[in-house]
């Protein structure tokens, strides 16, 4: 009964549509920070997110290629996160006091919150116009940025690369699902005959928009996947198992939205005292929901670890393949080399030895990393044992967040306990960018090394190839003058 009142002066005092707006506000402040932290932590994140700046200084709103003239490499990331800030800033002052007006005007009273629904609506409205607003304005570049992203990443040509940084902007975005299922109950409540206090009912196929909009992030990733899979570069799987982590969130989402039939029918059976209780494990259904968040979170964090963050923790040992499309391996044969050294000295005591070049060792150097993380770290070692546990503690609350099941319940019962479920995940996704772009950064810098240990191989046999063919030419018109 206590958690009950809480939950309703938590509704009263924290209406759903403010909530939205928090957590949007919250994106913003942890995108800067993300920046700002990579910066003092000694990351180029400006270079692994491909971002670049017009000749005259102002940032351009998407990732460009290097080679297009006009753009530089940005020298200073403040030039990125100091603007966000200065957006952030202003979007809290503008929330926080919409909120102030909210709170003076009902005083936590629950019967004067409908009456004055009107402040969050106009608040919304506020920042809706402001991040379309067609003039330079309220950091008009920042704006564009999101906007453009968002384009990017919806509607972008299958046959162009995807950007990393379009990569990291959809990730995030796939923690904001359950706020965007909220964006639509939002608009419910704040419609006539809606109510801050009540969720909106969801029958008929209304109850299949909830789930739709939720998956969105989930398509736009799974597209991406797919899209990276079936480029002319790609000569790997990686990309398709990706896409299949995303296709798995599909039916924990649509799964929960069935557990209303689940409902009906245990109600049926033993009234209405059912509809209280939130397990329901004598159903197929809700087992098979449960199966489907529990692989999705396993499959995630398995994932997490071992592709998006480059750890050996969970990888499974497999023999190396060489790649179809890689550089064939120098071949070395130094036994030919010391023959024909050997064949010329004995004509020759007094000729010089064969030039042999150093080669590099093609050896891997043996690994120094501590177990199950890997070689290169950027970070102090205690941060990535504690990252590792917290992203295994929050993606197990995966199927809670896609889960509307869970909290579309009346009165807001449960609205304070999904609420800080969906700043924790936000919290996850915050730390998960700063090891993900660590990873990006080490692994095209591992990339480079071998392209380089390769080209200098080939370079060697070429170096020997060519002393060889002087020192064979300069024999054989030794013999040539002997024997004539």
């Amino acid at each position: 009964m206590d958690n009950d009142t809480d939950d309703l002066a938590f509704v009263v005092a924290y209406p759903l549509p403010f909530r939205v707006l928090f957590l949007a506000g919250l994106g913003i402040l942890g995108w800067a920070a993300n920046l700002h932290g990579l910066q003092l932590l000694g990351v180029d994140a400006v270079s692994a997110l491909d971002l670049r700046v017009h000749e005259h200084g102002s940032t351009t709103p998407l990732p460009v290629d290097s080679r297009n003239r006009g753009f530089k490499v940005i020298p200073d990331t403040a030039a990125v996160y100091s603007p966000i800030y200065r957006l952030a800033l202003w979007y809290g002052l503008w929330y926080f006091a919409a909120w102030v007006l909210y709170r003076s005007a009902t005083h936590g009273n629950a019967f004067l919150v409908d009456p004055f629904k009107y402040i969050p609506a106009i608040c919304a409205l506020v920042v809706l116009i402001s991040i379309i607003c067609p003039y330079d304005i309220l950091k008009k570049r920042e704006r564009d940025a999101f906007l453009l992203s968002i384009k990017r990443c919806i509607a972008s040509p299958t046959n162009h690369r995807i950007f990393f940084s379009d990569v990291v902007f959809a990730d995030i975005f796939t923690s904001y699902a359950k706020v965007l299922g909220d964006v639509w109950l939002s608009l419910c409540m704040l419609l006539p005959g809606g109510s801050l206090l009540y969720p909106p009912p969801q029958d008929g196929w209304f109850r299949w928009i909830l789930p739709t909009l939720m998956s969105a992030p989930y398509l736009v990733r799974f597209r991406q996947c797919l899209i990276e899979y079936s480029s002319a570069s790609n000569d790997s799987r990686r990309p398709l198992w990706n896409a299949l982590k995303y296709a798995t969130s599909f039916p924990v989402i649509f799964l929960s939205a069935a557990q209303r039939l689940v409902v009906s029918d245990l109600v049926a059976q033993k009234g209405e005292r059912v509809e209280q209780e939130a397990w329901h494990g004598e159903h197929a259904l809700f087992r098979l929901w449960l199966l489907a968040a529990l692989a999705n979170s396993l499959y995630s964090f398995w994932w997490d670890v071992t592709n998006d963050w480059g750890f050996e923790l969970l990888r499974f040992e497999s023999k190396p393949k060489p790649r179809p499309g890689s550089l064939p391996r120098p071949l070395v044969l130094p036994a030919m080399h010391e023959r024909a050294e050997s064949v010329t000295t004995s004509q020759n005591t007094t000729a010089s030895p064969v030039f042999s070049p150093p080669r590099p060792s093609t050896r891997s150097p043996p690994a120094t990393h501590p177990y199950g993380l890997r070689q290169r770290l950027l970070y102090p070692l205690p941060v990535y044992p504690l990252v590792i546990f917290i992203n295994l503690v929050l993606r197990l609350t995966w199927g809670i967040k896609l889960s509307s099941h869970l909290h579309a319940q009346a009165l807001g019962e449960g609205s304070l306990l999904i609420f800080w479920v969906e700043v924790a995940e936000l919290l996850r996704r915050w730390i998960w960018v700063f090891i993900r772009v660590e990873w990006e950064i080490v692994k095209r810098a591992q990339e480079s090394s071998k392209l380089a240990e390769v080209s200098d191989a080939l370079l060697g046999d070429r170096d020997i190839d060519s002393f060889e063919l002087v020192r064979s030419s300069v024999d054989e018109h030794k013999l040539r003058d002997r024997h004539g």
